[in-house]
């Protein structure tokens, strides 16, 4: 996999909420937008930069899923080996090896694990009995409220409120969908380099 580190990309993944990186990360996207390159080359530099991190993203998204299947093979695979490295060594009438590294290695007896499990039989005898909650349906008084019959009945016991949630402006990167992102990596190399010098 390619990862390719920009400067605005380094800026990028340095954000912190609670810090002063973001007017930092702020002034330099104006020091790109004023710059004197083409605004087609700004474009793919501030929207590469957010790919690379989508792909940084993604590489990390595959190989967490990867590592969590093979630890759980790993762990399925030691257990196996560990009931079948026993079974053999009772077979032999040996309980424990000792070695030079390792200690020792022995062997733990069968164990019988009981877990209690819980089953339902006649709820309604126990319902009769008492034994049951009382809890109100919210989608049903939900369902009810949008009805004026509904809304009058349940009004005096209901608090309808609205909660507003300030959603930031956000840019969105719309990648072309035929064009070779070997050119705009070739771009972006031209306007790193414009930059180093």
């Amino acid at each position: 996999m390619k990862m390719t580190n920009y400067r605005l990309q380094n800026e990028m993944e340095n954000i912190n909420p609670q810090s002063q990186s973001q007017e930092w990360f702020k002034d330099y996207v104006r020091q790109v937008l004023e710059s004197n390159k083409p605004y087609h080359a700004k474009t793919d530099y501030i929207g590469l930069s957010i790919q690379e991190i989508q792909n940084k993203i993604n590489y990390l998204t595959a190989d967490i899923q990867e590592m969590t299947a093979l630890k759980k093979k790993l762990s399925l695979a030691k257990s196996l080996a560990l009931e079948a490295t026993a079974t053999v060594l009772a077979e032999y009438g040996i309980d424990r090896l000792d070695g030079t590294s390792i200690s020792s290695i022995t062997i733990t007896p069968q164990k019988t694990k009981l877990t209690e499990t819980f089953k339902i039989i006649n709820a309604d005898a126990l319902i009769k009995l008492g034994y049951y909650n009382v809890v109100v349906d919210e989608q049903s008084v939900k369902d009810a409220m949008l009805t004026v019959v509904g809304m009058d009945e349940i009004d005096a016991f209901v608090e309808v409120g609205v909660i507003s949630e300030e959603i930031p402006a956000k840019i969105k990167v719309n990648a072309r969908r035929n064009s070779s992102n070997n050119q705009a990596t070739e771009l972006l190399n031209i306007v790193d380099s414009q930059e180093a010098a």
